[in-house]
């Protein structure tokens, strides 16, 4: 039986990111299975209420949180029995927000000051922000900005995505942009997802991300050979290693 909460206060993941298609459902099953193999015990939900990709993880027991959207647009109060549900148990809760919540969903966070609410009832909470490399760059740049600029507490995790190519200013890497310097007080540090070899690595994370299955279902599955069960296990012990030196 997995350990509550590991000798730690009950944990609030939450992945958020304005921009769509960046990986913010990839990041939420990352963040669930690094403490699965921890043997913490974790909840997952799902606020998206069109794509709700990270319900398709069957293995994560994925809830997802319906019903939100009243007359054409999202009913903010339709919030409220996630955060109830954040307040209470033990253990580690893992939210992936789609595109379309974003904006509703922070809003409502901070109009009622849900932070301070779950800080309160003894929960630590970290924001996870997706950044990409490619066009999508300042877009997701923009993301990241717009939710620090909201919060004043040290609680953000950048994940720096290199699918759509590296997350670059000329030769300057994130950690020398300006708006990671200004920034610096609120991060807890980041997590690099680096560009694969695309006939080989990144074909067999592709194919596991289209089936839905978490990194342990897919290295046991007849669906991956050998070698590519082996690059699987590469990619998981690279993201986890970076997430034991966050400290989660």
């Amino acid at each position: 039986m997995p350990s509550q909460t590991n000798g730690h206060r009950p944990r609030v993941h939450v992945i958020l990111q304005a921009k769509g298609g960046v990986g913010k459902s990839y990041v939420s099953a990352v963040v669930a299975q690094y403490y699965r193999n921890r043997q913490c015990a974790v909840r997952c939900f799902d606020t998206d209420p069109g794509n709700a990709t990270f319900t398709q993880y069957k293995a994560l027991d994925v809830e997802h949180i319906g019903d939100l959207i009243q007359g054409g647009v999202i009913n903010q109060k339709r919030f409220d029995p996630l955060v109830e549900k954040l307040l209470n148990g033990d253990g580690v809760s893992v939210v992936d927000t789609g595109a379309s919540t974003f904006l509703p969903f922070w809003n409502y966070v901070l109009e009622n000051e849900v932070l301070t609410l779950l800080e309160n009832n003894g929960r630590q909470v970290y924001m996870h922000c997706v950044v990409t490399g490619g066009q999508a760059m300042k877009d997701t740049l923009n993301g990241l900005d717009r939710l620090a600029q909201t919060t004043s507490h040290k609680c953000i995790i950048v994940w720096l995505n290199e699918f759509f190519g590296e997350v670059r200013d000329g030769n300057r890497p994130f950690e020398q942009f300006k708006l990671a310097q200004d920034l610096a007080p609120k991060l807890v540090g980041s997590v690099l997802i680096r560009k694969l070899n695309p006939d080989t690595f990144e074909d067999d994370v592709q194919q596991m991300l289209r089936t839905r299955l978490t990194f342990e279902e897919a290295i046991v599955s007849e669906d991956f050979s050998l070698v590519s069960k082996q690059r699987l296990q590469i990619v998981r012990r690279e993201l986890f290693e970076q997430m034991d030196e966050l400290e989660l």
